[in-house]
């Protein structure tokens, strides 16, 4: 299985996915659909999936 890292606040896209792991659109739909239930991207609406910036998880732990 291929790995991928990416900057915190990166445009997550299910076509670059597609293209970069060269999976079908449905695989890449799933993988965005795990990686939001694990909370490592977040979606806003008409903007697009990004990765969660969990440096800012530190900020929040301290309060």
């Amino acid at each position: 299985m291929e790995r991928a890292q990416y900057p915190a606040r990166h445009l997550v896209s299910e076509v670059q996915l597609e293209t970069e792991f060269g999976v079908a659109r449905t695989t890449a739909r799933k993988a965005t659909a795990a990686l939001l239930d694990e909370g490592l991207i977040i979606t806003t609406p008409g903007m697009g999936s990004f990765v969660r910036d969990r440096s800012e998880d530190k900020g929040q732990d301290a309060q």
